[in-house]
């Protein structure tokens, strides 16, 4: 005798239109499985964090910024880059006294009470004068790199995007820099030079660094040009002033960026190092390479006047040479 088939389970009609819902949500007369749903919602969370508040994409200055803040490197170098701004600006805040005043009873003599870094040959305090010697190496910097960033960004970009002869004449140009030793030019231009101020030797570094930034704009630039929403707006009939402005520049500026971020340090070290030999800033201006060059006779009997103002160097320059390497770490996809 058959068994009586159990009964069927009492399904309301709020339950039956919601069940019918979800399998017509399927698709398929409702074969394919609600797992596929669930993949779906997972692949848009999952992307979500690419796009930014509003529900756009995030652009690569966007995404450069957010690695950086999470960049070890970058914090520490910034705030030092910090604290040496503000102590140019600033100097007295922390510093006080008269760099260019001096006891010679007290010189060569070590730290003491208002003089932590001793006195140098001439009885200078060093801490006073390595204080204030941070203005001028920020200014010497910033300068020039701006001049050689500005200059170089506009000479490039125009060659690559232009090309013809030019590009050629303009390629032979910086062949001829390149072979220019930096520091026999300094000797020799900078010989000449009576003014004692920093603008000659930012004048010089501009002339001699603006190859290296315009070879990497033209390139840069070269290699902008030929992707496709470039090809886009020249075919909508955009100028070429529109093009290099609006599409080119913004997407070529980066590797301009991170080298000018490195070069500052560099020019930090060569605006020293010119100082040391004499054809740089001359006194009474306050430089470490000044400081340096004075103090290196006294370095056996009085070796914190050196090391002091060499030691501000070096951190100095360490500092915009790791700011730079963070940039181009986050501003480089290929590194991601």
């Amino acid at each position: 005798m058959p068994e009586p088939m159990p009964p069927e389970p009492h399904i309301s009609g709020g339950d039956r239109a919601a069940e019918d819902g979800a399998i017509a949500a399927t698709g398929l007369d409702g074969t394919m499985d609600l797992a596929a749903q669930e993949g779906e919602s997972l692949e848009k969370r999952l992307d979500a964090p690419e796009s930014g508040p509003e529900g756009k994409p995030r652009s690569l200055w966007s995404d450069a910024w957010r690695d950086l803040r999470r960049n070890p490197v970058f914090i520490i170098s910034g705030l030092a880059i910090l604290f040496l701004v503000f102590i140019s600006l600033w100097p007295g805040s922390i510093a006080s006294g008269n760099p260019l005043q001096c006891d010679l009873s007290k010189a060569q003599q070590g730290s003491q009470p208002g003089a932590p870094f001793g006195y140098n040959g001439q009885g200078c305090n060093v801490y006073t004068r390595t204080v204030y010697g941070a203005r001028v190496s920020v200014t010497v910097g910033v300068c020039a790199t701006l001049g050689v960033a500005i200059l170089g960004s506009v000479l490039g970009g125009l060659a690559g995007f232009f090309g013809g002869a030019g590009d050629a004449v303009l390629s032979r140009i910086t062949d001829i820099f390149f072979a220019i030793p930096v520091v026999l030019g300094g000797l020799v231009l900078l010989s000449v030079v009576t003014s004692s101020t920093v603008w000659p030797v930012i004048g010089f570094m501009v002339l001699l660094g603006w190859p290296q930034i315009s070879r990497i704009a033209r390139g840069s630039v070269i290699t902008t040009r030929q992707n496709d929403y470039v090809q886009a707006a020249r075919a909508l009939g955009a100028s070429n002033s529109r093009m290099l402005l609006r599409h080119i520049m913004p997407n070529a500026i980066a590797p301009v960026i991170v080298v000018a971020t490195i070069a500052l340090g560099t020019y930090i070290s060569l605006e020293a190092t010119l100082s040391y030999l004499g054809v740089g800033l001359k006194p009474p201006t306050v430089s470490w390479g000044i400081d340096i060059s004075s103090a290196s006779q006294y370095i056996r009997t009085a070796p914190h006047a050196l090391l002091w103002p060499a030691g501000a160097l070096a951190v100095t320059v360490l500092a915009f040479i790791m700011l730079g390497d963070a940039v181009r770490d986050a501003l480089d996809p290929k590194l991601r």
